[in-house]
């Protein structure tokens, strides 16, 4: 079989990313080579391909999902909002700049080639290209010059299936009024419509599934019941910022940033079962946690004044003279330094920005961002939380970073990249420590031997993680159960019928 199929929502956050995945999987397991694909994607959760460039990471576990690596072909155009109004615009993973939403609007009709070319490279390595929308196709205002719904579809004459989120009510609606707005050539192409999130007794909803599919014309293909899964999620409609403080034993708090990018980087501390993981906004909710994290950022600069200016200086500073331990990835390592220098304005209109001088380092923005994956060894720490956890460390990791970063002292550094260059640092007391490596908690024998430091400070005992070694090998099983859940409430030998009419 050779097709296509792709996959619109009638909102963001309605599971295409998941449904995707999921149809990846599927096809897998039963003999085909797919490949996922989403030509326009808006993200700031973002991953180094094994050539160093720079992609969306719905489509990274997607392609998990399908069993493949990861190529910059699955999602040729990237924006990562820099502001409410603008974004830095990264064409087959490298940046060409940034660009205000009305300046991107008028130039990226000549993107279509980068995107045609893209897929076509993919749909010739593979049996079956599952393409993912965004948003929703409804959006009229944005219909003449789209790239990433109904306008690709039609240049790819894709067979689309429509999904709805029903666990926020209006499914019904949302479903018809998507479909009604769509053009006739347009809706030629809807061949089905899923209904996602459910919880109850589908029993219940009977009547009004025949109802839609008298309305729309259109089958409906199945319910797909709610289903949680640790696996990784857009930002922009992730339920993750939401979680609450619990009596679990090991507090870890994440700064919530403005322009928090990589937030994905903690989702494998919340798999250990007494570890809470809270994003908290605002000074007053730092609760002497035993862990505190300055996440990535987009913006570095500007959400370092945005802390300072919103009073975190001194609460960031008492915590860590207190003894805690305060942790740094990527742009919140930059943070911890004494200064920050942009000479060429590549983050803000500020030439120089005071870091909170927590590690003796300086870093200066660059105009070429830095990105690659990253193989490393842990040299641990003779002192403070690292003291006990052994010898070396194999990381494996990656990095997206347009500063560069200057230690100044040798003693600092703390572990170091096969080619010798040194990638993280720690103060002389053992409780602060910053890094460039993204996915550093994916390495879950390293995560667990910081989390017993953590016990053991607590006067807790200490645990053999039952995790296995990475969290790849854990998201395995997890694309498994989701393929498993779609399978059993769609009607796959329908589906696979519709993704033999594509292509």
């Amino acid at each position: 079989m050779k097709g296509t199929l792709m996959i619109q929502g009638t909102a963001s956050s309605v599971g295409k990313s998941i449904l995707c995945a999921a149809f990846c999987r599927i096809l897998k397991q039963d003999g085909f080579n797919p490949a996922p694909f989403k030509s326009q994607n808006m993200a700031l959760n973002s991953f180094v391909t094994e050539d160093g460039f720079e992609m969306g990471r719905a489509q990274v576990a997607q392609a998990e999902a399908a069993g493949i690596a990861p190529r910059v072909e699955m999602n040729p155009i990237l924006l990562k909002p820099t502001s409410d109004q603008g974004s830095q615009v990264i064409v087959m993973g490298r940046p060409v700049g940034n660009m205000a939403a009305m300046e991107y609007l008028q130039w990226k009709e000549e993107l279509l080639p980068v995107i045609d070319q893209a897929f076509q490279s993919l749909s010739a390595k593979h049996d079956v290209v599952i393409i993912e929308g965004a948003g929703s196709p409804a959006e009229i205002n944005l219909r003449e010059k789209d790239l990433v719904n109904m306008g690709l579809a039609c240049r790819l004459n894709a067979p689309v299936l429509l999904a709805g989120d029903i666990d926020r009510g209006g499914v019904f609606a949302s479903l018809y009024g998507t479909a009604a707005l769509l053009q006739p050539e347009e809706r030629s192409l809807l061949k089905g419509v899923i209904i996602n999130k459910f919880r109850g007794d589908r029993k219940v909803l009977e009547p009004g599934l025949q109802q839609l599919e008298d309305l729309l014309g259109k089958p409906v293909l199945g319910v797909v019941p709610y289903i949680r899964l640790n696996l990784d999620d857009e930002d922009s409609v992730t339920d993750r910022f939401n979680n609450r403080a619990d009596d679990r034993a090991l507090k870890v708090q994440v700064v919530l940033l403005p322009r928090i990018s990589n937030f994905t980087d903690f989702n494998p501390l919340e798999l250990h079962d007494d570890v809470n993981l809270t994003y908290i906004r605002e000074p007053r909710e730092l609760n002497s946690p035993d862990l505190l994290i300055l996440p990535g950022s987009k913006n570095t600069i500007e959400d370092l004044l945005h802390l300072r200016g919103s009073g975190w200086e001194e609460p960031l500073k008492n915590y860590v003279g207190g003894g805690g331990l305060l942790i740094g990835i990527c742009g919140g390592f930059q943070m911890l330094g004494r200064r920050i220098l942009d000479p060429l304005g590549v983050e803000s209109k500020s030439p120089e920005v005071a870091g909170f001088n927590l590690l003796p380092l300086e870093t200066v923005m660059a105009a070429e961002k830095s990105t690659r994956q990253v193989e490393a060894v842990w040299r641990y720490s003779d002192n403070g939380y690292f003291s006990q956890m052994g010898g070396e460390e194999s990381l494996v990791g990656y990095e997206i970073h347009m500063g560069q970063t200057d230690y100044r002292s040798a003693d600092h550094p703390v572990y170091v990249r096969t080619t010798g260059q040194w990638e993280g640092a720690v103060s002389d007391e053992g409780n602060v420590f910053g890094t460039y490596l993204h996915g550093i908690f994916d390495n879950f024998t390293w995560s667990n031997k910081l989390l017993n430091s953590l016990r053991r400070r607590r006067g807790l005992p200490e645990r053999s993680s039952t995790l296995p070694g990475t969290y790849r090998e854990f998201k395995e099983k997890e694309y498994d159960r989701l393929a498993d859940t779609v399978r059993e409430n769609l009607d796959m030998d329908h589906v696979y019928r519709i993704i033999g009419q594509g292509g």
